[in-house]
């Protein structure tokens, strides 16, 4: 018995050590190259694995993808914990401006965003109901601690997200918008700070 619990043990440490180098693989693939020369034979030689260990951990290789978006995708793994009334202006700010620190730090999750919104599977509608559900908590907390409509809250993070997720997927091929340097610090600094006084009117209604 204590043998068989070693062995269970170490085979689970052996699968969890093996979809840790694919999910690095997958993401390593996708930065340099996109997804034009991502297949399962493929990611398998570079992960040194067996395909198979690809289809029987994640389905697929699009399964596989999704592993990496659910580890690394910032509105799957936010936090749920809020501060109070007073605190909740910079609460926000901070969280924005987390949400621009990410995507311009990881261009695997650029390319996986255009992905998304160029492909419709199974796969990427349960990665867009993870954030709608993320997102829904988020407006009703933030709702109920500031005391303001669900419509207005939701309406305003929704200009906030869609416009930061489309200008840093832009900033790659367009460095300019509206006369900001969108691929500058200061550039992304001066739309923070833009997005900082919006909450402050927000808020100070």
């Amino acid at each position: 018995m204590v043998t068989k619990g070693k062995i269970t043990v170490a085979s689970e440490r052996d699968r969890e050590a093996t979809e840790g180098r694919l999910i690095e693989t997958i993401g390593a693939m996708i930065r340099e190259s996109g997804f034009e020369k991502i297949g399962v034979n493929a990611v398998a030689e570079r992960a040194g694995v067996s395909k198979i260990l690809i289809y029987r951990y994640f389905g697929s290789v699009d399964g596989l993808v999704a592993a990496y978006v659910r580890q690394h995708d910032f509105w799957i793994n936010f936090p749920q914990e809020m501060p109070g009334r007073e605190a909740l202006p910079e609460w926000l700010k901070r969280m924005f401006r987390g949400h621009i620190a990410q995507l311009r730090a990881d261009p695997t999750l650029r390319r996986v965003c255009r992905w998304e919104l160029s492909s419709d599977n199974a796969l990427i509608a349960e990665l867009r109901a993870q954030r709608e559900r993320t997102g829904v908590e988020l407006v009703r907390q933030v709702s109920r601690i500031a005391g303001r409509p669900e419509t207005e809250v939701a309406a305003v993070a929704s200009l906030v997200t869609a416009s930061v997720t489309y200008l840093v997927m832009l900033e790659e091929f367009c460095p300019v918008y509206n006369g900001i340097a969108i691929d500058t610090d200061g550039g992304w600094e001066q739309v923070a700070q833009g997005i900082d006084r919006l909450i402050d009117r927000f808020f100070g209604e």
